[in-house]
């Protein structure tokens, strides 16, 4: 397994990333561990959760996610060889959150709250990397694809997001911090203030990255070169769409888009079929997998630190996790480019 630092830290974090978000929905407490276990035994030491997971969410088993990880820490006894991120929740989750009042946003209190809960859950006393879900303010994420006009917002403010922050830091309960679902314009403030009000320094971004929505490279991509910002890519198979195992309108059993109308539309719908189709056929010409083609390309991005992956069965996680050693040819990629040339972004 190849070893990534984070930016700005002295943080080693393995290539491959284990998400979390479907612990509690489709998968069990024992499978879980069976995944925690084997990912460990494979070289990954970066584990990623929230606490509003698992998803699609549900306030009643909000929470439900961490809870399985603590319970696996506190199996395992051990903590210190791994690196555990989280995520707060503000405005436009607090649907989802029943274990804190989430509706004043990411405040001070709030964030105060919320990191409590979250270490309580996972039952250790800090983590590696605290992540902003969602910005407070309305802007363009979760498929909404350009930002067309400002509206009147009572929200907190990114200093004062920024500043709950920068207590949870000071009081060693979080060793880093990052954003989610952020874009340029929030990047560059985070990063302003950061400078400016001698506060903690974003060193990661988490934002949807694939084959079908490289949308990441405009604007974003060179802003966390230069600024040394890396990505954390999730959903690098497009919702499992880019494993092609939807195609002609399959449902195959127990799989997300079979179960759940949640982001179908957006990750599976018509309009990306002729793309995914596409890269499906490309792979299966090279004698590739499709979806380990897919989490390939995502893997060796320039601006990629590691790769989050999540799965419902350990023969999912045995696969993804094996694309760590897979390097595409040159031939590949210039397909690859030709592809996107005239398939841009459908889900974007």
């Amino acid at each position: 397994m190849e070893y990534r630092t984070i930016p700005h830290t002295t943080i080693k974090v393995s290539k491959i990333c284990l998400g979390s978000m479907n612990w509690g929905q489709q998968n069990t407490e024992s499978d879980a561990h069976e995944q925690l276990d084997y990912a460990v035994a494979q070289g990954v030491n970066f584990i990623d959760t929230a606490e509003v997971y698992p998803i699609p969410p549900d306030p009643e088993k909000q929470g439900t996610t961490e809870r399985f990880i603590g319970s696996w820490l506190k199996k395992r006894g051990k903590r210190d060889d791994l690196v555990i991120a989280s995520k707060v929740g503000g405005l436009f989750q607090r649907p989802m959150i029943k274990t804190r009042d989430a509706s004043k946003g990411l405040t001070v209190e709030n964030i105060a709250a919320a990191i409590d809960g979250t270490l309580e859950r996972l039952q250790t006393d800090y983590i590696d990397l605290y992540q902003v879900h969602v910005p407070d303010r309305t802007s363009n994420f979760f498929g909404k694809r350009g930002f067309e006009s400002i509206v009147e917002e009572n929200v907190p403010s990114i200093e004062e997001t920024l500043q709950g922050l920068s207590e949870v830091v000071k009081s060693g309960k979080v060793r880093h911090i990052g954003v989610s679902n952020e874009t340029p314009w929030g990047v560059t403030e985070y990063l302003r203030l950061s400078r400016e009000k001698n506060l903690p320094r974003i060193v990661t971004i988490q934002n949807q990255y694939d084959l079908t929505n490289r949308t990441f490279e405009i604007g974003l991509s060179e802003i966390c070169l230069r600024e040394g910002v890396g990505l954390l890519p999730y959903s690098p198979l497009g919702g499992g769409a880019l494993s092609g195992k939807y195609l002609g309108g399959a449902q195959p059993p127990k799989a997300r888009h079979t179960l759940y109308e949640r982001n179908r539309e957006r990750y599976n719908g018509a309009h990306v079929q002729a793309g995914i189709q596409a890269y499906v056929d490309l792979a299966k010409k090279h004698g590739l997998d499709p979806a380990q083609m897919a989490l390939a390309f995502v893997n060796d991005r320039a601006f990629t630190i590691s790769n989050i992956i999540g799965c419902t069965t350990l023969e999912q996680l045995k696969s993804d996790i094996a694309s760590a050693d897979l390097k595409l040819s040159d031939e590949v990629m210039t397909e690859i480019a030709q592809i996107y040339k005239y398939l841009p972004d459908p889900h974007a």
